[in-house]
C-alpha cells in the first residue's frame, strides 16, 4: 500500500550507513546515498535508451530506510551490517520500494519490483514457496512516509521503444532481460556508491582508463603486427588477408558477425582487430572475449597484453581484465558483493560459463555486470560449444543483445556454421551470408590444409601409447581429462622435455611451461607434451605430431590446428585414437559419439561438408534437447493479473541454468615467488582485499570439485579472512610438474 507522505520531518537525520566508531555527522545520509545510486543507475541505463529507469531504480531502492525502525536499528547497532540487514531478518528496507513501484506505476512499476526486492538478496520468482515477489509485495512493510516528495513522488518513465513492443507482443523473454538489466544497473551503482562511502581508499582502487582507450588500443595491436615483418610463408599471407579482411568489415553496422576461419589462420589477433575498429566505428563501449574453458583464458589474455604493450609503456593501466572462476563465496555479503567483477574494463576475457550463466543468475554478485554488455562487441571464441541442452535460451540471449542493446556478436571458430537459423533449426540467429567477415572461408580452409588426420578404431592402452610418444622428439597428445593427463604423464617421465599441461596447474604455471614448450619447439629440441583439450583454442603451438583422445569433430579440428601450424613442413600427422579412458562429462560423451557416427563417412573430416554433417546430427537434429532444462518456459506474461503480471522464475531458471553442474570452487596456490608474495599480501591485508590483488590472484588459483573443497577446507588449505582459501603447502600438494596432486576419482589428494 501507499504510505503518506510527511512534510515535517528532518531527513537530514536519516541515514543510510554508518562507519564503525564514528559519530553520526559522518555516516551517510539517506539522501545522499539515493541520490548517489540513482546517478549511476542512469547512467548505466542510458546506454540502453532507459536512463529514467535506472533513476527511478536508484531513487526508490531504499526506501524503507525511511523508516523509523530501521533508523532505530542503526542508531542501536551502527557497528552491524546494516546494508544486508533483511538478508538476516533484522529489518526489511527493500519491500518498501517494490511495493511503492507497484502502487505509483501499476504494470510498470512490477518490472521495477523485481530489481528493487531483490537488490540485496538476488531475483525472486514472482511466486512460489519461500522468498517469492508476491510474498514481498504482499508484506507488512514498517512505515517510510518521512521520504521527501522529490523522492518519493516520482514520474513514470517512458517506455523504451522495444519493451513498448515487447509488451504488445507479449515476449515475455525480452521483458525478464529488461527487468534483469535494470537490476544489473540498480545493484552495480548500489555497490559503487557503498564502496565509495565505507571503503574509499578501494574505490579510488578501481582502475579508470582515458576516454580515448580503444583507439589507442587499436593503434598498439597495428603496431604489435607490424612487427612481425612482412608474410614468408603461404600460411602467414593467407593470416595476413584475414587480419586486413577483419579491418575491413570494422567498419559494419553493429550486428551479428561470424568470422569462420581454420585453426591456425590468426583468428585471435584479427578478432581483436575488428572488434576493436568496430567499437570505434559505432561508438561502441567494450570488448568482452568469451572463451570456452577458464583454461584458454590465460593465454588469449596474454596474446592480448602483448599486442597492448605500447599503452603500457605510455603509463596506460593494462586495459585486459581476466574474469576466472570468482574467489569470493557463493553465499551473498556486502565483501563478496563489491569484490565481483562489474566488466567496467576496455577488454574483458571471460569464460562461456560466466557469461551464460550471468545472464540467467539470480545472484546480485553475477547480474551486476550485465548492463556493461549493452553497447559492447561480444567475441564468442569456439562459439560451437554451447552445450545443446541449452542452446535454446543461450541464443535467445544473444538475440536480445544484439536487437535491443546495441551489441555486436561475432561467432567467431573454425567450424561454422553451427548456430545459424535453417530449414529445421528454427531457435537459430539470423545470420545472412553478408555478416561472414572472411570472403570465401571454404577457399581459405583448401588454402590453409596441411594436415592428414588418420582415425584409430581400435582402444589403445595408456602403456602403448605412452611407448609411442616416446619413440617421437617432438609431439603432442591431447587427452579429455586431468585425471588421463596426470596418468599418461607419469608414464611418460618426467624427463627432460617432456611436459604436462591441464586445470590442476594454475594459470602462471602453465603460462612458464607454455614458454619453456615454444622455445624447445624453435630450437629443434626434444618436446613431448600431454595436455588436457586447454590447448586447443588460442595457443600457437606447433608440433609435427599430435594425438588427439576422441573428441567431438570441432575439438579434432582444434587439435589439428596445433599440427604442422606454421605451414613450414609438407604435411603434418593428427592422429585421432580411441583411449580406454572414457570422460565422465555429458557433453564430451555427446560430441565424440557423434564424431564416430560421421568420421568414416568423410574422406577430409576437417571439410566444411564434414563439419556440418557434424552439427547437424549434434545440433539440428536434437530439437527435444534446445531448452532440456525448461528455462525459457519460466518466462511467462499474464496481463489479466494486476497484481502479478510477469510471471518469472528468476530463481528456478538460475538453479536449472548450469553448463558444468560441478563448477567446483577455487584454490589459490602460492606458486613461484610472485604467488608467494601476492598470497603474503593477502594474509596480511585488511578487511576486503585491494581489486588488483584479487585480480592478481586469479592467476593463481585452481578449481577442484565441490566435494574436494569440502573436505579438505582447513586441512590442505586455509581460509584466509575466512573468504580466500589458499594450498597451506606447495611441497605436499603441488607438483612442478603437474600442478595439484589430486585423484578426482577419488577426491584424495596425492603427495607432491
Amino acid at each position: 500500500m501507499k504510505v503518506p507522505m510527511s512534510r515535517d520531518r528532518d531527513t537530514r537525520n536519516y541515514f543510510a550507513h554508518t562507519l564503525p566508531g564514528r559519530p553520526p555527522a559522518d555516516w551517510q545520509s539517506l539522501e545522499d546515498h539515493l541520490e548517489g545510486v540513482a546517478r549511476r543507475a542512469e547512467s548505466f541505463a542510458e546506454v540502453f535508451g532507459a536512463r529514467a529507469w535506472g533513476r527511478v531504480a536508484g531513487v526508490w531502492h531504499d526506501l524503507g530506510k525511511y523508516s523509523d525502525a530501521f533508523q532505530a536499528y542503526l542508531r542501536a547497532d551502527p557497528t552491524g551490517d546494516a546494508h544486508t540487514a533483511e538478508t538476516v531478518g533484522k529489518v526489511d528496507h527493500s519491500s518498501a520500494g517494490a511495493q511503492h513501484a507497484v502502487s505509483r506505476f501499476g504494470v510498470p512499476g512490477h518490472i521495477l519490483s523485481f530489481a528493487i526486492a531483490g537488490h540485496h538478496s538476488g531475483l525472486h520468482d514472482a511466486q512460489g514457496e519461500g522468498a517469492s515477489l508476491a510474498a514481498r509485495l504482499g508484506k507488512r512493510v514498517e512505515p517510510w512516509g518521512t521520504a521527501p516528495p522529490l523522492i518519493a513522488d516520482q514520474p513514470l518513465p517512458d517506455l523504451p521503444p522495444f519493451l513498448r513492443d515487447a509488451l504488445g507482443r507479449k515476449e515475455s523473454f525480452a521483458i525478464q532481460l529488461f527487468a534483469r538489466m535494470i537490476f544489473s544497473c540498480l545493484v552495480d551503482a548500489d555497490f559503487l556508491d557503498t564502496e565509495a562511502f565505507m571503503n574509499l581508499g578501494q574505490s579510488k582502487e578501481r582502475p579508470t582508463w582515458p576516454a580515448d582507450v580503444l583507439a589507442r588500443m587499436s593503434r598498439s595491436l597495428d603496431e604489435h603486427v607490424r612487427g612481425f615483418g612482412l608474410p614468408s610463408t603461404e600460411v602467414n599471407k593467407r593470416r595476413a588477408e584475414v587480419l586486413e579482411a577483419c579491418r575491413r568489415a570494422g567498419a559494419h553496422r553493429p550486428g551479428i558477425f561470424t568470422l569462420t576461419v581454420p585453426t591456425g589462420g590468426g583468428k585471435t589477433l584479427s578478432s581483436l582487430a575488428f572488434a576493436l575498429r568496430h567499437a570505434l566505428a559505432n561508438d561502441l563501449h567494450r570488448v568482452i572475449y568469451v572463451v570456452p574453458f577458464t583454461s584458454i583464458i590465460e593465454q588469449n589474455a596474454d596474446i592480448f597484453r602483448r599486442a597492448m604493450g605500447r599503452l603500457v609503456e605510455e603509463g596506460v593501466e593494462d586495459p585486459v581484465v581476466e574474469h576466472h572462476s570468482n574467489l569470493d563465496p557463493d553465499e551473498e555479503t556486502v565483501s563478496s558483493r563489491l569484490a565481483a567483477e562489474n566488466w567496467d574494463a576496455p577488454l574483458v576475457v571471460t569464460t562461456s560459463v560466466q557469461f551464460y550463466e550471468s545472464l540467467f543468475s539470480k545472484r546480485t554478485s553475477r547480474c551486476r555486470k550485465l548492463h556493461n554488455l549493452a553497447r559492447a562487441v561480444i567475441v564468442l571464441d569456439e562459439a560451437q560449444a554451447i552445450p545443446v541442452d541449452f542452446l535454446a535460451p543461450c541464443l535467445r540471449a544473444i538475440e536480445e543483445l544484439t536487437r535491443n542493446y546495441g551489441a555486436s556478436v561475432v561467432l567467431c571458430t573454425a567450424t561454422q556454421p553451427a548456430v545459424a537459423r535453417r530449414s529445421g533449426f528454427d531457435i537459430g540467429l539470423d545470420i545472412g551470408n553478408e555478416s561472414e567477415i572472411v570472403p570465401d572461408p571454404g577457399g581459405l580452409h583448401r588454402a590453409l590444409q596441411r594436415v592428414s588426420v588418420t582415425v584409430e578404431r581400435q582402444t589403445v592402452r595408456d602403456s602403448d601409447l605412452a611407448s609411442r610418444l616416446v619413440a617421437l622428439d617432438q609431439v603432442l597428445c591431447i587427452v579429455n581429462t586431468r585425471r588421463h593427463a596426470q596418468e599418461l604423464f607419469d608414464l611418460l617421465g618426467p624427463g627432460e622435455g617432456d611436459y604436462h599441461l591441464s586445470g590442476f596447474m594454475c594459470p602462471e604455471h602453465r603460462s612458464a611451461r607454455l614458454g619453456e614448450i615454444r622455445r624447445r619447439l624453435e630450437m629443434g629440441l626434444v618436446c613431448r607434451v600431454i595436455s588436457t583439450q586447454l590447448v586447443e583454442a588460442g595457443v600457437d603451438l606447433d608440433f609435427p605430431v599430435v594425438y588427439r583422445s576422441m573428441a567431438g569433430l570441432d575439438s579434432i579440428a582444434q587439435a589439428a590446428g596445433r599440427c604442422n601450424r606454421e605451414g613450414e613442413r609438407a604435411l603434418g600427422h593428427t592422429i585421432v585414437f580411441e583411449s580406454e579412458h572414457r570422460s565422465s562429462e555429458a557433453f564430451l560423451r555427446d560430441t565424440a559419439a557423434k564424431a564416430r557416427e560421421i568420421l568414416p563417412l568423410h574422406d577430409d573430416p576437417l571439410s566444411p561438408e564434414a563439419v556440418e554433417h557434424f552439427f547437424r546430427l549434434y545440433y539440428w537434429d536434437q530439437s527435444d534437447r534446445w531448452d532440456h532444462k525448461k528455462i525459457l518456459g519460466e518466462f511467462h506474461l499474464d496481463r489479466t493479473n494486476e497484481k502479478l503480471p510477469f510471471l518469472f522464475g528468476f530463481a528456478r531458471a538460475a538453479e536449472r541454468f548450469r553448463l558444468i553442474e560441478d563448477t567446483g570452487r577455487p584454490i589459490i596456490v602460492p606458486w613461484g615467488e610472485e604467488g608467494e608474495a601476492l598470497c603474503d599480501r593477502l594474509r596480511n591485508s585488511w578487511g576486503n582485499p585491494p581489486v588488483k590483488l584479487r585480480r592478481k590472484l586469479q592467476r593463481y588459483t585452481v578449481q577442484v570439485p565441490l566435494q574436494v573443497w569440502a573436505r579438505y577446507r582447513g586441512r590442505v588449505f586455509e581460509m584466509v579472512h575466512d573468504e580466500y582459501p589458499v594450498l597451506i603447502s606447495t611441497d605436499t600438494h603441488y607438483s612442478n610438474h603437474t600442478g595439484l596432486r589430486l585423484d578426482e576419482r577419488t577426491g584424495v589428494f596425492l603427495s607432491a
